[in-house]
C-alpha cells in the first residue's frame, strides 16, 4: 500500500525554487491499476521517483506497506527497489552492447540470483512478452516496441509486486502502444499493483483509477471511465520545457534513468534532505 500525506518536494534551480510536489496526498491499494496523469512538468515523475524510493520528499509523509519510508534502513530500501518494485521507463534504458536476454538478466546478477534461476526467469519473462525469438538481438536490432517489451521483461524477471511505469508508451506509435498496454493489463490481472505515469488522457483512462496532478498539486482522484484499450492517437515525445519552470523533459528522463541504473547496481538512493 502506498500513502502520501501532504508530500512536498522542492528543487533549486539557480536562485529559483521549483515546487515539484506541493502538499500532495494519494492512496494506492495493493493490486490496483492507477494512472498518475498530468502535463509535462506537473510533478508526476517526481512522484514516481519518491514512490520508487529513488528520491526523498522534503516534507510530509510517505508510507509504504504501512511504515514511514524513514523507518526503512538503506539495505531494506535497496531490497525494495530491486525486488518489490519493477521500473519501466519511456526511453527503455537498455544497455546497447548487451542482447535482449542479457539486459533482462542484468539486475538479477546484482541481486545475486543463482545463474540457473536467472536463466529460467529470463526465458519465462521473454516468453511472457512474446519476444523469445529475439532474445539474441541487441537493442539497435529491435524496434521501439520490442525494446519496451525487453524493458518490461527485465522488470518481470525480478518478480516484483509493484510496477512503476513512466510514460511507457511515449516513444511508441499507437498500435505498438496498445500492445504494451495489454501487457500491463495482463500483469494487473495476475494481482500486481500497476502505477502508470502519463501525460496522455487516453492512456490514463485505461487504468481503473486516475490521479490528476498539476503544478505539483493533486487536482482530483477518480475512477476511470473505461477499461478496454481505445483507439488512440500517436503519443508524441515530450521535449518541451517543463511548464516554463526551466527543466527540460528529456533531461528529467535522463536523470530518472540515471537513478534507476544507480539503484539496480549499487543499491543507492539520492539523498536530498538538508
Amino acid at each position: 500500500m502506498i500513502v502520501f500525506e501532504d508530500v512536498s518536494k522542492i528543487y533549486h534551480i539557480g536562485d529559483a525554487e521549483v515546487h515539484a510536489l506541493d502538499h500532495a496526498s494519494i492512496n494506492i491499494e495493493d493490486g490496483e491499476f492507477v494512472s498518475i496523469v498530468g502535463p509535462s512538468g506537473s510533478g508526476k515523475s517526481t512522484m514516481m521517483n519518491i514512490i520508487g524510493c529513488l528520491d526523498m520528499a522534503d516534507s510530509g509523509k510517505y508510507l509504504l506497506d504501512g511504515l514511514p519510508i524513514e523507518d526503512y534502513s538503506e539495505s531494506e530500501l535497496a531490497k525494495i527497489r530491486s525486488k518489490k518494485i519493477g521500473f519501466i521507463f519511456q526511453n527503455f534504458n537498455l544497455i546497447g552492447n548487451l542482447t535482449a536476454e542479457e539486459n533482462v538478466e542484468l539486475p538479477m546478477i546484482y541481486q545475486k540470483v543463482p545463474r540457473e534461476e536467472r536463466k529460467k526467469r529470463v526465458e519465462e519473462a521473454l516468453e511472457r512478452v512474446r519476444l523469445s525469438a529475439r532474445k539474441k538481438h541487441k537493442p539497435n536490432e529491435l524496434s521501439g516496441g520490442q525494446q519496451q517489451r525487453v524493458a518490461i521483461a527485465r522488470a518481470i524477471a525480478s518478480r516484483p509486486s509493484l510496477f512503476l511505469a513512466d510514460e511507457p508508451t511515449g516513444n511508441l506509435d499507437s498500435a505498438t502502444g496498445k500492445e504494451i498496454m495489454k501487457l500491463f493489463h495482463e500483469l494487473h490481472e495476475q494481482g500486481n499493483t500497476i502505477v502508470l505515469i502519463t501525460h496522455d488522457e487516453s492512456v490514463a483512462e485505461q487504468a481503473s483509477r486516475s490521479i490528476h496532478i498539476l503544478d505539483g498539486k493533486v487536482l482530483d482522484d477518480r475512477e476511470s471511465a473505461k477499461w478496454q484499450i481505445p483507439e488512440q492517437r500517436n503519443i508524441s515525445d515530450e521535449v518541451e520545457l517543463s511548464m516554463g519552470k526551466g527543466r527540460n523533459i528529456q533531461d528529467e528522463n535522463e536523470m530518472t534513468a540515471g537513478r534507476f541504473q544507480k539503484a539496480i547496481t549499487f543499491g543507492g538512493r539520492k539523498k536530498v534532505r538538508p
